[in-house]
C-alpha cells in the first residue's frame, strides 16, 4: 500500500517550470530516498507535496493515503499527518520555541491534554540533549545550522506524523548528530511514521537503510 502517490505532477515557480510529469510512489511504512544533483528539483518536489503556495501545480495530482490533497492548503496537509523538515527554516522573532511547539502539538492533537505535551517535550528534549534554555528563545533566531536541525527533530518527535518529509536532515550536523538523527528516524519508522528523505550523503542513508529510491534530474524522474 502506498501512503503517497505523485501522478504526472508538473510544477512551476514564478512562471518557470521546475518539475515535469513526475510519477512517484512512497510505500506506507517505508524509508524512501529522494536524490539528485543540486538543482535537479528535489526541494521543489518537497515544497509541492507540502503545499507551499509559491509552487504552482500546473498539472497532475498528489494523493495522500488515498485522498487527493492537490488543492489543500499547507496547513490542512499538515493536519492530515504530513510533516515537513525544510532545508531553510524561517526565523520568528518574539515567538518562543516552547510556545511554537505547544501550539503546533495541540493543533494536531486537540483531544490530548497539555500534560501529554509536557511529557513528550521532556522525553524528546532529553533524547536530543537539548538544554531547557532553548525553549525560551525565539524560533530559529541565533541558532546554528546544527542546532536548527535538533529543533526540527524535536518538533518531529512531538508530532509523530504519518509521513515525514525531511530535506537534507543531515546537512549542518556533525557525525554524532547524524547518528542520533538516523536513530530517531529508525525508531519513529518502526512506530508507524513513513519517511521521504532528501540526502546526498550515502553514509547517512546507510544508517537509515532506504526501502525505495527516486532520482531526479532537470526536473524529471531518472528511470
Amino acid at each position: 500500500m502506498n501512503i503517497l502517490e505523485i501522478k504526472n505532477l508538473s510544477v512551476s515557480l514564478d512562471g518557470k517550470p521546475l518539475l515535469k510529469d513526475i510519477n512517484m510512489n512512497v510505500a506506507a511504512g517505508g524509508r524512501h530516498l529522494l536524490r539528485g544533483a543540486n538543482g535537479s528539483g528535489k526541494t521543489s518536489l518537497v515544497m509541492a507535496i507540502s503545499g507551499n503556495p509559491d509552487y504552482k501545480t500546473d498539472g497532475g495530482k498528489i494523493i495522500f493515503d488515498g485522498a487527493d490533497i492537490t488543492a489543500l492548503p499547507a496547513e490542512m496537509r499538515a493536519r492530515t499527518g504530513i510533516f515537513t523538515g525544510a532545508q531553510n527554516v524561517p526565523e520568528i522573532p518574539g515567538l518562543s520555541v516552547a510556545s511554537f511547539l505547544k501550539h503546533s502539538f495541540l493543533s494536531h492533537n486537540p483531544k490530548l491534554a497539555a500534560g501529554e505535551f509536557l511529557e513528550r517535550l521532556i522525553q524528546a528534549r532529553t533524547k536530543l540533549d537539548i538544554p531547557e534554555s532553548w525553549l525560551g528563545r525565539s524560533v530559529n533566531v541565533g541558532f546554528s545550522g546544527g542546532e536548527k536541525k535538533r529543533l526540527m527533530f524535536l518538533h518531529l518527535l512531538l508530532l509523530r506524523p504519518r509521513l515525514a518529509i525531511l530535506d537534507e536532515p543531515d546537512s549542518g550536523a556533525d557525525a554524532d548528530a547524524q547518528k542520533l538523527f538516523a536513530k530517531i528516524i529508525t525508531e519513529l519508522n518502526k512506530n508507524g511514521t513513513t519517511f521521504l528523505v532528501v540526502s546526498h550523503q550515502e553514509k547517512f542513508m546507510d544508517m537509515i537503510g532506504n526501502t525505495g529510491i527516486t532520482t531526479l534530474s532537470d526536473g524529471k524522474i531518472v528511470v
